[in-house]
């Protein structure tokens, strides 16, 4: 009977633990001036990844996503039922942003704009004006903490 009740709280904590998907890390782009420290949600999966900011309305300033893929090749991202403006950076495999989207805007439509990413293996999400705001370049770093 003991051993039946630690095997049902094991499968519950388990349980739980899956159904924490979001996880809330730290990440910090490192430009030639300066670190900038960001709060992130991650979006590992395909679930999180097709959700990713839809149906927001605010996003703070130290807060984004960050999107990350299992391999590093061309990524695609459209702003379908996304409610506020963003910037978008993509990331190689080795912490380098190779590319960016600035002022993404929002789209309610059904034939959504879409943006054709250079190889990356993360994109991170930030609000419309932050990589403009903050001086960030191709080239510059992000370390995810």
């Amino acid at each position: 009977m003991i051993r039946m009740k630690r095997l049902l709280i094991v499968f519950l904590f388990l349980l739980f633990l899956s159904g924490c998907t979001s996880q809330q890390n730290t990440v910090t782009i490192k430009t030639a001036t300066e670190e900038i420290k960001l709060f992130v949600e991650v979006a590992d999966n395909i679930e999180e990844q097709a959700t990713g900011l839809m149906y927001r309305t605010e996003l703070a300033s130290d807060q984004g996503m960050l999107f990350v893929f299992e391999e590093e090749k061309q990524r695609i991202f459209w702003m379908k039922n996304t409610k506020i403006p963003l910037d978008i950076l993509f990331i190689d495999a080795d912490g380098v942003i190779v590319d960016i989207k600035e002022n993404f805007q929002p789209c309610v439509v059904d034939d959504c704009e879409k943006y054709y990413s250079k190889s990356a293996q993360y994109a991170l999400e930030v609000n419309a004006g932050f990589v403009r705001k903050n001086g960030i370049v191709i080239g510059d770093t992000l370390a995810i903490e």
